[in-house]
């Protein structure tokens, strides 16, 4: 059996769009509390009942967490351009190496807008 698992993390950020017109409010500088939804992917071990642990999720994401909270994303190395597409392919890229199940990143800048990346 194969089933999807989600773990949700959120952390606070500012950033500015550089390539936007200069008239554009995303522009300057502003800030967001984000929230980041990892989907994974796999069968279903039979001895444990789960997909992957949640425990072992958090610890992957935690790097990533502490780099992100409270910081200027714009001044991390390729978020130059800190769109919320460009963040969760990002995230994706990050942890793919030890979090092999993940099949999709959501990253949503507010209550209402979000990007799914999806490789």
């Amino acid at each position: 059996m194969t089933v999807r698992i989600t773990k949700a993390f959120a952390f606070d950020a500012a950033h500015y769009l550089p390539n936007v017109p200069p008239e554009h409010k995303c522009g300057r500088l502003h800030g967001h509390g984000y929230r980041v939804v990892l989907g994974l992917e796999g069968p279903l071990d039979p001895a444990l009942g789960w997909v992957q642990d949640y425990g072992d999720i958090s610890a992957a994401f935690r790097p990533l967490l502490e780099r992100f909270d409270h910081a200027r994303l714009n001044d991390l190395p390729g978020l130059e351009n800190p769109t919320a597409e460009l963040l969760a392919e990002y995230i994706h890229r990050e942890l793919k190496p030890v979090l092999p199940l993940l099949t999709d990143v959501t990253v949503c800048e507010s209550p209402t807008s979000a990007a799914v990346y999806r490789p």
